[in-house]
């Protein structure tokens, strides 16, 4: 008979995009290919300055173009739905008519940028604690914060009003790849997505227009909004071999994603720790969040699957941390007159801290704030001579990351809501055993470690 029908998932991550290819099995879906590629798209924000965190868009699509270009194209002629999900929060900008254009590349079709803004990040810092006290109050049960695509609008409004002007259509950076794949006339956005921009009530699936019309927002660059796990369009063209029609999903929130790939038990909570960390359980069947946000509360209610929600404690501080440690000792070292390449930096730092089980160091690791106390930073405490090598500075350091997680979201609450174990997934628990030893003393509930555990997947399995 004819080879079975693929799906293709895709996630367009902080710093990397990934594609994943799943066919039907008598075991349920299995990942049957996939591939990696690192964006390289950090760009400078000319308007926002150093608080900007923007991302080029031309670079986000190469990287989805070879990450797709590398696939068996034997396997991608047989993709029948994909599955888009990428960062939330961050907003992109484009014409409707001019999102992209249609090109030929050796596996056929693609579409590359063409009157396209940066991506503004989720870490964006343009919008201050003052600046967003300064704007209406949403009608939403999520705080408002910097990143959050409805205030970054805001901040353009007031600091860049002639920017807006030239575009019509706004969106996540995932969304506008499921508009130009289809040739959506306005973006449709998932309401996972919608409500990680702020101004959206969850329980009646519907932007505050109201109280953004009063207060001038350009209303018109809103999406549609759409249930997750729903139909977006059809390819209109064939794209790297994949049929024209292929049916395409409404773009999910990368978080919701990782979850679903692994979440197979009310009595497990997701532990994922990437670029940022979020420690996550789902809520019973049937439960509704509060109709208004307490701004000083580490967890937050994200709209999940099928009316579901996920509690969750998402920070801000996770690999990002231990990133810009490498940074600082690579910079240290130059200002020395040596050269050490940052990734040996990191493999010396993790062999160094697992010959040292113990630190009396307490590192308070929040160097990116959070977004319910934004203005705490970091801090290290408890310092004496003897812990200061790089192994024991590098054990504290990892301990803190969990320590600041376990703090917005205790382990006695995990108890209380009846969590058995902790599923652990993202790439910096994979790269770094040193964390995954201060999980397992975090937590008194076994720890398993998820395989093929991401939001490329979980974006095909929804599909």
């Amino acid at each position: 008979g004819p080879a079975p029908a693929c799906v293709l998932g895709i996630d367009l991550g902080t710093t990397s995009v990934k594609a994943a290819l799943l066919e039907g099995a008598e075991q349920g879906q299995v990942v049957v290919e996939s591939c990696s590629r690192e964006t390289q798209a950090h760009a400078s924000s000319l308007e926002a300055g150093p608080q900007g965190m923007e991302q080029n868009v031309w670079k986000i699509i190469g990287a989805l173009n070879e990450c797709l270009a590398a696939l068996p194209q034997q396997q991608l002629q047989r993709v029948s739905h994909i599955g888009i999900s990428g960062q939330m929060h961050g907003i992109v900008f484009w014409k409707r008519d001019k999102g992209c254009r249609w090109t030929e590349c050796g596996t056929g079709p693609t579409f590359e940028p063409e009157e396209v803004s940066h991506l503004v990040t989720w870490q964006d810092g343009r919008c201050s604690p003052t600046f967003l006290s300064s704007l209406p109050l949403p009608q939403s049960h999520i705080s408002l914060a910097t990143g959050f695509g409805c205030a970054t609008v805001y901040w353009y409004l007031k600091e860049s009003p002639d920017f807006l002007k030239s575009y019509d259509a706004a969106g996540t950076i995932q969304d506008y790849v499921v508009a130009m794949l289809c040739d959506l006339k306005k973006p449709l956005m998932s309401v996972q997505n919608a409500a990680s921009w702020g101004y959206f009530n969850s329980r009646s699936k519907s932007w505050n227009t109201d109280i953004l019309k009063k207060s001038s927002f350009p209303v018109h660059l809103l999406p549609e909004v759409g249930d997750p796990g729903s139909v977006a369009g059809r390819t209109i063209c064939a794209w790297h071999g994949i049929p024209k029609g292929a049916k395409v999903g409404i773009a999910l929130g990368d978080f919701q994603c990782s979850v679903y790939s692994c979440l197979t038990e009310r009595t497990d909570a997701v532990l994922n720790i990437s670029t940022s960390a979020q420690l996550t359980v789902s809520m019973p069947p049937g439960f509704q969040p509060p109709e208004t946000p307490d701004p000083s509360s580490a967890v937050s209610y994200f709209p999940y699957f099928n009316g579901d929600y996920l509690a969750v404690a998402a920070s801000l501080n996770g690999g990002n941390v231990l990133a810009t440690f490498v940074d600082m000792v690579a910079q240290w070292t130059e200002e020395l007159g040596l050269e050490v390449q940052q990734s040996a930096i990191y493999t010396q730092m993790i062999k160094a801290a697992l010959a040292q089980k113990d630190s009396k160091l307490l590192v308070h690791p929040t160097v990116f704030g959070e977004r319910h106390i934004p203005g705490q930073l970091a801090s290290v405490t408890n310092v004496c001579v003897s812990d200061l090598s790089l192994g024991h500075v590098t054990r504290a350091l990892c301990r803190g990351i969990l320590a600041n997680l376990t703090s917005m979201y205790p382990v006695q609450c995990l108890v209380e809501m009846g969590v058995r174990r902790v599923l652990g997934s993202g790439s910096a628990l994979a790269r770094n055993e040193v964390l995954r030893q201060e999980v397992e003393r975090s937590f008194p509930f076994p720890v398993v470690y998820g395989k093929d555990v991401d939001a490329a997947v979980g974006a095909a399995m929804v599909m």
